[in-house]
């Protein structure tokens, strides 16, 4: 059963949320904004299950009835919002599951609690159905908003919520966690956080992935080879790693951290903070032939591969156009 003391950093939101819990001041309304994987559905539910916990602390028991359903996810009172199209969350999504529900009373607990992910998907529709019930809203009524941009909000819908910003774990929080609990070895924490940025629920995939030493290899055996590389070569190595199911934007993730380190060499010469201590060797070499304009140029390409990838260029002619830069440049 997880509980508050599970959730890694995010000390202000766990603390805000047991005083209300433990003051009986529970909001009715509540955004929790954070990038993808940071663990607001973790914090949701340890939230949900606190508050319909038979026991009555502030940490769920585990033992009783109602702890036994929200864990197995089949509580009446805990109400996961789904939504047909992928893109967006309809009026008639937040109508048939929120407004129309809310006149309900609980079935057992003390509160009937709606938790709406991706809430950033909302039409502007779907935003003045679920205003309606928070200006509103039955005394028992507690509406959870998970999102990655609590600026796609109406500024109504805001103001009748208590906003909480997930922040970045602390890398030696982060560190602690993933050896402890994953029991991976101190350098492959290292570069999981360098990868994650504090996001922990990302720094516990990669983590866990067989894949992600694989993802890196590939990845780095492509940037350093890049320059004794044909470009119908380099091309069809960006092909081959499309075979890996991972976020795109993960292997400029990977990237931007090889140069980082590059970069910190070249300018320091130290090698303590490096993230691929293991590479010493080459990153030497690349920082010795390499200009700083040069690092600044696959930095600034860099950018502009997020860019393209976020308006859904094609990820093989992102990357073409990358290694083009990082063929002449890196």
């Amino acid at each position: 059963m997880p509980k508050f003391k599970d959730i890694v950093g995010q000390e202000q939101i766990k603390t805000h949320l047991q005083r209300a819990i433990s003051t009986e001041k529970v909001s009715h309304a509540y955004i929790i904004s954070g990038e993808k994987s940071s663990g607001k559905e973790f914090i949701a539910k340890v939230f949900s299950q606190t508050l319909l916990c038979e026991k009555g602390g502030v940490e769920p028991c585990g033992e009783c009835h109602a702890c036994k359903q929200a864990e197995a996810m089949s509580h009446p009172d805990i109400r996961f919002i789904s939504h047909e199209k992928p893109a967006s969350i309809s009026v008639d999504d937040i109508r048939d599951q929120i407004s129309n529900d809310v006149a309900i009373k609980p079935y057992s607990g003390e509160y009937k609690i709606y938790i709406v992910s991706e809430a950033e998907k909302m039409t502007v529709q779907a935003q003045n159905a679920i205003l309606k019930t928070l200006e509103e809203p039955p005394a028992y009524v507690v509406i959870l908003l998970l999102t990655t941009n609590s600026g796609s909000f109406l500024q109504t819908i805001r103001s009748r919520c208590i906003e909480m910003d997930m922040k970045p774990v602390p890398a030696a929080v982060l560190k602690d966690y993933l050896m402890k609990e994953i029991q991976v070895p101190d350098y492959k924490a290292d570069v999981c956080i360098a990868f994650a940025q504090g996001n922990v629920g990302k720094a516990r995939e990669m983590a866990s992935s067989d894949d992600f030493t694989a993802i890196q290899n590939a990845t780095l055996n492509l940037v350093k080879g890049i320059r004794s590389m044909e470009l119908n070569e380099a091309v069809a190595a960006i092909k081959a790693m499309t075979e890996y199911k991972v976020d795109p934007g993960d292997y400029l993730d990977i990237i931007s951290i090889w140069y980082r380190d590059i970069l910190l060499f070249k300018a320091t010469g130290e090698t303590d903070k490096l993230v691929f201590r293991d590479e010493l060797s080459t990153i030497r070499r690349v920082a010795q032939r390499s200009s700083y304009e040069g690092i600044e140029e696959v930095l600034e390409s860099l950018q502009k591969a997020r860019i393209r990838l976020g308006a859904n260029v094609n990820f093989e002619l992102t990357m073409e156009l990358l290694f083009m830069t990082i063929k002449e440049k890196g």
